[in-house]
């Protein structure tokens, strides 16, 4: 293993212990201080973020990826505030899960800890770095950051940033570390750390995450893909419906939680589909749709079998008609990747069977799939999204970074 990720893996296992004995109120105070220094620095920050993205178009990157690597104003702010609200939400180390006491007087507690040296591997989205290092200390974990090779002045500049207001906090050791080494070697010697790094969450591509578990010593959280669908039933509010398909698509279609597959109800097809491809068309998504709803909208590109598998990640959108509910709870649990999946329905008992049957780790009812998202959902930011079944599911915010511990109190009680 190279000099380069000794010293990353050794000073973050000593740093787990030191950071594990900060009270809240100085995780807290350190937070606020690290919000401000984004709002702060922002002028250096998006100078940073300029270099890559003048290499980026250099090395002609696709739009949506270029798109995921920029930073504007709009998005250091949602960073900063991100921090800010983190420092707000409980601090659930520590938090007793149970306790109780058992008839020859030992008393049991299971109490929530830190998972201690957490590895984030992630591409071209710098504002991971702000809130994976947030979250991760919130929780007393320290973090390891890998990104992507096209955003590596905006990932430096961004943990230069957060380094210096941790330090005004008066916390003076490493808490994360920031990967400034681009080579792929780099990421494999760490992937193999297990004697070090508790937990690696992979934030990426499809490509990238598997090639994560594939190498990977280390226990790995992870979602595959994003394709996620949205059921118009036959009950919905056509207006509703179109809203919310436009926004799950168009509002930022780069990212896993848009929405890559429209399921329509026969009954209500002839209304809705010709209104929703005027929508779409104005907004420049290109549409593949089954046999079906081509005959209802002929200018639409015809759906492969492909297509129902496929994270377009683009202005591209999958429609299909079905017969009834189960055939789009069929549909969604045959070609979905269990990531969000929206019923748009006014008739109550269907919305039940929806979020009963499909077997997605984010069920909505009438609100976009966008919506798959730890600040959304309350959580201050995200540290990732789950579609494992173990440990954690869905959007992971604090309490999914931590684990547990026994701790068991007696009066020098001993086993038969």
């Amino acid at each position: 293993m190279s000099d380069y990720v000794n010293k990353i893996i050794n000073q973050a296992k000593q740093s787990s212990y030191l950071l594990a004995q900060l009270t809240t109120r100085q995780k807290n105070n350190a937070l606020k201080n690290m919000s401000k220094a984004i709002m702060d620095n922002r002028e250096f920050i998006i100078k940073e973020n300029e270099k890559d993205i003048k290499k980026a178009v250099k090395n002609n990157l696709k739009a949506n990826l270029i798109d995921r690597l920029k930073l504007t104003d709009k998005r250091l702010k949602e960073m900063s505030v991100s921090l800010k609200e983190v420092s707000f939400l409980p601090d659930p180390v520590g938090k007793v899960i149970s306790d109780y006491q058992k008839s020859n007087g030992i008393r049991i507690k299971k109490v929530r800890v830190p998972l201690g040296v957490v590895l984030i591997v992630y591409e071209a989205r710098p504002n991971v770095t702000a809130d994976c290092a947030g979250l991760l200390f919130k929780t007393s974990n320290v973090g390891i950051l890998r990104g992507g090779r096209n955003a590596v002045c905006s990932n430096k500049a961004i943990g230069l940033v957060l380094k210096k207001a941790l330090k005004l906090s008066g916390i003076n050791f490493p808490v994360f570390f920031v990967v400034e080494k681009t080579d792929r070697k780099i990421i494999h010697e760490l992937l193999k750390a297990d004697e070090y790094i508790d937990l690696v969450i992979p934030r990426g591509g499809e490509s990238l995450i598997r090639t994560v578990v594939e190498n990977s010593r280390i226990p790995v959280i992870k979602h595959y893909k994003g394709v996620c669908h949205i059921f118009v039933d036959k009950s919905a509010n056509i207006r509703k419906a179109l809203k919310i398909c436009i926004n799950a698509k168009t509002q930022r279609p780069s990212v896993c939680n848009a929405a890559e597959t429209i399921l329509v109800h026969k009954e209500i097809a002839r209304e809705f589909i010709p209104a929703l491809m005027k929508e779409f068309d104005s907004s420049g998504v290109i549409v593949r749709a089954c046999n079906q709803a081509r005959k209802i909208i002929p200018q639409a590109e015809k759906a492969t079998e492909e297509d129902w598998f496929a994270e377009y990640l683009d202005l591209i959108v999958a429609i299909k008609i079905v017969s009834n509910i189960k055939a789009a709870v069929k549909h969604i649990n045959t070609y979905g990747s269990h990531h969000t999946d929206t019923i748009i329905t006014e008739n109550k008992d269907n919305a039940k069977t929806f979020t009963r049957e499909i077997d997605s780790a984010c069920c909505f009812v009438n609100i976009s799939t966008r919506f798959s998202d730890g600040f959304q959902f309350g959580l201050g930011a995200e540290i990732g999204i789950s579609t494992d079944k173990l440990h954690a599911r869905g959007p992971m915010g604090l309490e999914e970074l931590t684990t547990y511990k026994w701790v068991a109190t007696g009066n020098g009680q001993v086993r038969d």
